[in-house]
């Protein structure tokens, strides 16, 4: 699957906002999908550093339109947590000299409510 293919929409409701300050996205996902296959295309549109992956099927809903009555299709939920920590990593490199490890990630999702 296609990176497009698989996030299909942003979830925005109060809650969602709410843990948008600790990072927390929450997208509707193709059925298919798995945990990998969301962190890889959530990685590659949005250009940030997954660190987990919730996802949850969300039964349809009994519906009535007049004497016909249905059901609304079942979807696919997917809570995303991402590195918002903007702090550099150092290691020891060649000769015992440490290294700094800029950070390449973004530290939020600054399309998600289509701005």
């Amino acid at each position: 699957m296609v990176a497009e293919e698989i996030i299909i929409a942003p979830v925005v409701t109060e809650k969602s906002s709410a843990d948008m300050q600790e990072g927390k996205y929450t997208f509707k996902v193709a059925k298919k999908a798995t945990k990998v296959e969301i962190r890889k295309a959530v990685e590659k549109l949005f250009e940030v550093k997954v660190l987990n992956v919730n996802t949850t099927t969300v039964k349809g809903k009994e519906k009535r339109v007049g004497v016909h009555q249905g059901r609304t299709s079942d979807w696919k939920k997917a809570i995303v947590t991402i590195d918002t920590e903007a702090s550099t990593k150092t290691y020891l490199g060649k000769g015992g000299k440490e290294v700094k490890v800029t950070k390449k990630y973004k530290d939020s999702i600054s399309e998600f409510m289509g701005a």
